[in-house]
């Protein structure tokens, strides 16, 4: 049996292969996806083993969903590629 030293962030954050299309923004997004639902686990545990209010645990989830949707917006995950800021399609 291989012996295999984790590092402590890979144990407590691990991260799953991306299988979409490969560009640049889309892994950006995918990695703060699975940190956000990584993150929401770690709360929802702390909430249930009452180490955590239920309003607490609300409001850290909820910044970490505007966090997420701001990385989105900033993204530009879901846009049509072919328009222009003011939404004109380029051609």
């Amino acid at each position: 049996m291989e012996n295999k030293i984790l590092n402590k962030d890979d144990f407590l954050y691990p991260r799953g292969r991306y299988y979409g299309q490969v560009k640049p923004e889309n892994l950006v997004f995918n990695a703060n996806l699975q940190e956000f639902a990584q993150r929401v686990s770690y709360i929802c545990n702390l909430e249930t083993g009452g180490k955590l209010p239920p309003g607490e645990a609300y409001k850290q989830i909820r910044d970490l969903w505007k966090q997420l949707k701001h990385s989105k917006k900033e993204l530009r995950i879901g846009e049509d590629p072919f328009q222009d800021d003011q939404g004109e399609v380029e051609g």
